[in-house]
């Protein structure tokens, strides 16, 4: 029996690894959506609240400015142990994909809001005078011209949050949040079944792949440059 053999008829590959992708896909789904809910305004709050920016508030900024980069110093690893407690309290358990999307979303939210910061002040700052001078409000210079110049830069940011999430999703696995990291560790590693490994391994690199081409495509129909 050849190795390709041996893949196509082990009962782990066929059975379990269809449902550990549906669980990754999932997690990461759900992640990514709360961490827009939660990344966009914090990320817009950083950039409109820096000295020189639509509404300059230093001491608001250096706190938000604190708070993210806090966020983004915590290796996910331990981050995702040390609110194990905050896990429990929403989702009832800590185990399975949906307790992993509580770490993943706490952990992607300061990332992502950089990334939004980042994109936001790299707009003309001539459009937003020129819709100060016609009477445009901030909420609406905001979201008519902030958000959407900085829509491709945005979407890029996105698409390296959503990638990050895969990454973080398989070493939830390792600690019982399911998925492709669980299937690789349970049954790749401990059980030393290489062809388990070797095709999560690609799984996981394909759903990257598409991801990456999915958000290269989403880019270039937003940007008119």
């Amino acid at each position: 029996m050849t190795w390709l053999e041996e893949v196509a008829t082990n009962p782990v590959i066929t059975e379990n690894l269809p449902e550990a992708t549906v669980e990754t896909l999932a997690m990461v789904a759900l992640a990514s959506l709360v961490t827009v809910l939660g990344g966009l305004p914090l990320g817009l709050a950083l950039a409109t609240t820096a000295p020189g920016a639509l509404r300059p508030a230093p001491a608001l900024h250096g706190v938000l400015n604190v708070v993210v980069n806090v966020g983004r110093s915590l290796p996910f690893i331990i981050l995702m142990v040390a609110i194990i407690p905050l896990t429990r309290a929403l989702t009832g358990t800590t185990f399975g994909w949906r307790s992993a999307v509580v770490p993943l979303s706490i952990a992607a939210i300061p990332f992502f809001a950089r990334l939004v910061e980042t994109a936001v002040r790299e707009v003309d700052p001539g459009k937003v005078e020129a819709a100060q001078m016609v009477g445009a409000s901030r909420l609406g210079i905001v979201w008519g011209v902030l958000v959407r110049e900085a829509l491709p830069g945005l979407l890029s940011g996105l698409t390296v949050t959503v990638i990050t999430l895969v990454s973080y999703s398989a070493m939830a696995g390792a600690v019982g949040a399911g998925g492709l990291g669980a299937l690789a560790i349970n049954h790749g590693y401990v059980r030393f079944q290489t062809d388990v490994m070797v095709v999560t391994v690609v799984v996981i690199v394909i759903l990257v792949q598409l991801v990456q081409m999915l958000g290269d495509l989403l880019v270039r129909a937003v940007d008119h440059r």
